[in-house]
């Protein structure tokens, strides 16, 4: 097994110092995720710049979570789903949104459901989705924009999931009481 250094404002390389105090001062704690990140720089700021533009799109709160926990559960993210779990319930977002997409179970409304089902295919599928499927994403009364900050979404948790996945990040204990494993899988 290949053991991953999980950085802290002194180990960390130095131009991951300003990132690990801007995760600091965001988070009020240094995420695991991000002392692993801190080992390259680039991966760590661009983690960090994804997610503010993410944040920033014109989803909502409750279609941020969709998406974020979409991608964690399809990619079986130890870490983030965890995480995300804690994120939507400070974000306030309906916990009956949050089991259903922990259990890949139906979201409480198509129009969510319509969204995870996009994002899966376009996980699924690399991109190529099929004209149809985008056709009822946009009639569910998304638009063209968020087809494509679907694709920032999940360039992001590209980046977390396969960081985690290699370096076997442990869950935060911030959010071990909603540690996950996926249905039918034992952790």
């Amino acid at each position: 097994m290949v053991d991953f250094t999980f950085h802290d404002e002194t180990t960390a390389p130095e131009e991951s110092k300003p990132l690990i105090e801007k995760s600091k001062a965001a988070f009020g704690r240094l995420p695991g995720l991000h002392k692993v990140m801190a080992e390259a720089p680039g991966l760590l700021e661009g983690y960090q710049r994804l997610h503010e533009l993410f944040v920033n799109s014109s989803f909502d709160k409750d279609e941020l979570t969709v998406v974020w926990q979409t991608i964690n559960v399809e990619n079986e993210c130890h870490y983030c789903v965890p995480a995300h779990t804690g994120i939507a319930r400070n974000m306030g977002v309906d916990d009956a949104i949050t089991e259903a997409l922990r259990n890949e179970t139906p979201l409480p409304n198509d129009r969510l459901e319509e969204l995870r089902s996009f994002t899966l295919k376009l996980v699924r599928e690399r991109g190529f989705v099929a004209d149809e499927d985008v056709e009822a994403f946009l009639d569910a009364g998304f638009t063209r924009r968020n087809v494509l900050e679907v694709i920032l979404g999940y360039s992001q948790k590209i980046m977390s999931n396969y960081t985690n996945h290699l370096a076997k990040t442990p869950v935060d204990p911030v959010f071990e009481e909603f540690a996950w494993s996926k249905a039918g899988k034992s952790s």
